[in-house]
């Protein structure tokens, strides 16, 4: 492959303390590694890791970018030594360990998938991070199957809002929380069969109502701490429980008996500091099996919104609020 000419800087975001965030013009552009290519930002994708991120409560991977932003989608426009399947000019979106907030970012070739079919350059950036997560979480490590029943915790989220769609595809029903009405709403739209208004009902009791007593095989949950032991009672005999943030708090009480006695087991991943070759694995099975179910309109990237590369503080502010639904972009 020839690389293009390119700039020697670039614009980025750099975090300055937990309450600062700063355009940085003058940052290197980053030369790809044997293995890595150059992909050009058309946007990137905000989750709540960037947010921990610029608090100090979730450092980047040793040898990551301290520039914020987990995915991205872009054009690739230079490359290591020993990169095949990818060529100059080719779109792209990427699973990043960092460095999603700027003008270029270097990536394993391996973290890449092809712009689904019928997806804009922009709202790919939707994509992989909630791609791999859920497919990573509740199929290659949760073995979420068709006919089974599962309760995904905060539905109209990035994370939420792609997981529902993804096990209503598999064919499992689908149950979420939401916390608004507007928000359940938007949850069923997306093909939740069932939606627990956490603000005014108790979860694990519904849960039960729904299943008539059974429980349900598996969830998903964001909260932590404080919804252990609520959703270890809402689990079913041999049921799973798969934790992917705190939103809850790092700490909860555990009944051992009652997991016990359903046979149920409790796991928690992250994907940030997973290796290249797990993210590799990850995201070349999301191209294999995600991605059609994309291109077939059985998935759709959830965009609520997206703002300049230049107004990425006001675009967190955004994320955080309690109506935001979806995926939020940055566009570079």
């Amino acid at each position: 492959m020839n690389d293009l000419q390119l700039p020697e800087t670039m614009k980025a975001i750099e975090y300055r303390g937990a309450a600062e965030l700063d355009v940085v013009a003058e940052r290197p552009v980053p030369q790809p590694a044997a293995g890595e290519v150059l992909l050009r930002v058309r946007a990137a994708g905000i989750n709540n890791a960037d947010i921990l991120q610029r608090r100090g409560e979730y450092p980047p991977p040793a040898g990551a970018s301290d520039i914020p932003g987990l995915e991205a989608s872009g054009t690739i426009v230079a490359a290591g030594k020993d990169v095949r399947g990818w060529n100059i000019g080719d779109g792209a979106c990427a699973l990043l360990a960092g460095g999603g907030y700027a003008e270029y970012v270097s990536v394993p070739a391996g973290q890449l998938a092809p712009i689904p079919r019928g997806v804009s350059a922009t709202d790919a950036a939707a994509l992989p991070e909630v791609a791999a997560t859920t497919w990573a979480n509740l199929v290659m490590h949760g073995n979420a199957t068709e006919g089974e029943t599962a309760l995904v915790h905060g539905g109209a989220g990035g994370i939420g809002s792609f997981a529902v769609q993804l096990l209503r595809e598999l064919g499992l029903r689908v149950i979420t929380t939401a916390g608004s009405r507007e928000k359940a709403e938007y949850c069923r739209t997306l093909g939740a069969d069932h939606v627990i208004d956490y603000r005014d009902e108790d979860f694990t009791a519904r849960t039960h109502e729904i299943t008539e007593g059974a429980g349900v095989d598996i969830i998903l949950d964001i909260m932590g701490g404080s919804y252990l032991p609520g959703n270890v009672k809402a689990l079913a005999t041999g049921g799973r429980l798969v934790i992917i943030a705190m939103q809850g708090g790092a700490k909860g009480e555990l009944s051992i008996p009652a997991l016990m006695a359903k046979r149920a087991w409790i796991t928690g991943t992250t994907l940030r500091a997973r290796s290249v070759e797990e993210k590799t694995e990850i995201m070349s099975q999301v191209a294999e099996h995600v991605w059609p179910l994309i291109e077939r309109g059985g998935i759709a990237p959830q965009v609520s919104d997206v703002f300049a590369l230049t107004d990425a503080a006001e675009a967190q502010e955004r994320f955080q609020q309690r109506d935001r639904r979806g995926k939020i972009l940055l566009r570079a």
